[in-house]
């Protein structure tokens, strides 16, 4: 196993910098059980929005009967991504339905009616790196491919970073830090040397120079499985990092393993870093090698209440009922379902939202689950200035003081303190004393800012059109004015010209002759 090279003050400050916390993992429910396919389900529900940027529009009508791997919606701008047939089948409707977002509103989707044959357009098998780096860019771009550990941030756009800038380092996070989660796992149990081809590739179109994959230490068996698959390639380097949360967050993951950190407001890219999650260098091996979009991936089915939790392969659109079902449905009933981890995951209302690029698991919790993840704010105290949540922040925040601030309307205040830091994480919830929900009033005014930030354009926009209409109806007068005025002019020149005129003739006319009268 390789280990990069770090500074030995980088190394001593992060052995003393104690923040993160130990959640009880509850990965034992499915971490050794192997991969399971769920068959397609009666109708597959693809929304539009299914990563940070502008939504896919589609391109198909209804009644269209599409292929696997078919596009059905483009992507509209650099910071979206296309969306993809599962399957092959009928487009049975576009419409507003359920769809996977912490408002619970419904989001426009394509409905799509499996027709049980799974025929696929034709495959693609392509040498990797006979290819350029704006090629394999353009390509990930077309299938879709998206950061799989939740962010849904489109992969094309941070791959093309590196071809505008030097980005010598490739971090892979394979931390997996959430309690119940094991689909990164047993990816890179079963399928390593996908995982390692596909961090292969990334580096060849950055322009990279190495490759470090971090995968925290609780997870033995996925380690020797990626040292094995990377024992030809010494540009790659497994690492195994300390099980704490929020390791697998990538600010933390960068710190541990390059020593650097990012400032505030930047990016990985400043400090010459990209980051990538282990399932999306999967995804991107599949798509330049096979020409394979994102249409599937593996989702992780935990929690107290299912009969028999594993890991499932499963195609995006199928409703999360599907998912529960397959592993043998309810053994006890669940008070909460959350789409992804109980520390960041997406608590949902209705089973009938379906998996999208990027759903990591399904929880369905019991009552003695819900609440011990700090997330439940019914039995919460007052402050008692514990400073507990301070060191464990892995940012190196206040989030007592944050929460005050946010709580007496100052958000700007907030702002000022590093508001717009917070990862989100939910460590400082966890370790709260009081059992206050500090995340929420985060999230909360994460939320107001950005509201606040969108009237603020809307009110720009709208400032800027009186602008212009103002400015466009004085530049009208001043026509309006001057055409006047030049018609004004014409007139009088007019006038003036026949004046001369006439008095001209009369000048030039003979005078009449005069008569005498008679004596």
């Amino acid at each position: 196993m390789g280990s990069p090279s770090i500074p030995p003050l980088a190394r001593l400050a992060r052995l003393l910098n104690p923040w993160g916390v130990h959640p009880e993992g509850r990965k034992q429910l499915t971490a050794d059980t192997e991969i399971a396919l769920v068959p397609l389900p009666d109708r597959l529900v693809l929304p539009l929005s299914q990563h940070i940027g502008a939504p896919a529009r589609p391109i198909v009508e209804v009644g269209t009967r599409v292929l696997r791997n078919q596009l059905l919606a483009e992507a509209q701008g650099a910071i979206s991504a296309p969306i993809h047939a599962p399957t092959s089948g009928i487009v049975v409707g576009i419409a507003e339905v359920p769809v996977p977002h912490p408002s619970g509103l419904p989001g426009p989707a394509i409905l799509l009616e499996p027709d049980g044959a799974d025929e696929a357009l034709p495959a693609e098998h392509n040498d990797p790196f006979a290819l350029s780096a704006a090629e394999i860019s353009r390509r990930v771009a077309e299938a879709g491919i998206v950061g799989m550990g939740g962010a849904t941030f489109p992969a094309a756009v941070k791959l093309s970073l590196g071809q505008k800038t030097a980005i010598p380092t490739l971090i892979l996070n394979g931390g997996e830090c959430e309690p119940y989660l094991t689909c990164d796992d047993r990816l890179m149990r079963d399928r390593a040397d996908q995982v390692i081809d596909g961090a292969r590739i990334i580096l060849h179109a950055m322009g990279g120079r190495e490759v470090l994959i971090g995968v925290e230490n609780n997870k033995p068996v996925a380690i020797a499985a990626l040292e094995a698959a990377a024992g030809a390639f010494p540009e790659v380097k497994v690492v195994a990092v300390p099980s704490r949360y929020p390791m697998g967050s990538e600010k933390q993951l960068i710190e541990w393993l390059t020593g650097r950190e990012i400032p505030a407001g930047g990016r990985p890219a400043d400090i010459g870093v990209m980051v990538q999650n282990v399932g999306t260098a999967a995804a991107i091996h599949r798509a330049i090698r096979f020409g394979e979009p994102l249409t599937r991936r593996i989702v992780t089915v935990s929690g107290g209440g299912v009969r028999t939790p594993r890991n499932v392969e499963v195609r995006i659109g199928t409703p999360l009922s599907a998912l529960l079902a397959f592993c043998g449905g309810l053994k006890a009933e669940a008070v909460r379902y959350v789409m992804g981890g109980p520390m960041m995951g997406l608590a949902v209302q209705s089973l009938e939202i379906p998996v999208i690029k990027g759903s990591g698991g399904l929880l369905a919790l019991v009552a003695g689950e819900v609440g011990s993840y700090g997330t439940e704010d019914t039995s919460a105290g007052p402050c008692i200035r514990c400073a507990s949540c301070v060191g464990a922040c892995p940012i190196g925040l206040m989030p007592l003081d944050m929460a005050a601030l946010i709580k007496h309307g100052d958000l700007a205040a907030s702002v000022d303190i590093g508001l717009k830091d917070c990862i989100g994480c939910g460590t400082c919830s966890y370790v709260c004393p009081s059992k206050i929900p500090l995340v929420h009033y985060f999230n909360h005014a994460k939320g107001e800012l950005a509201a606040q930030d969108r009237n603020k354009m809307k009110q720009d926009a709208i400032k800027q059109l009186a602008d212009a209409r103002t400015a466009r109806m004085e530049q009208e007068a001043r026509e309006k004015a001057e055409a006047a005025a030049r018609r004004k002019a014409e007139r009088e020149k007019a006038k003036a010209e026949a004046a001369a005129k006439a008095a001209a003739k009369k000048a030039a006319a003979p005078a009449p002759a005069s008569e005498e009268s008679p004596a």
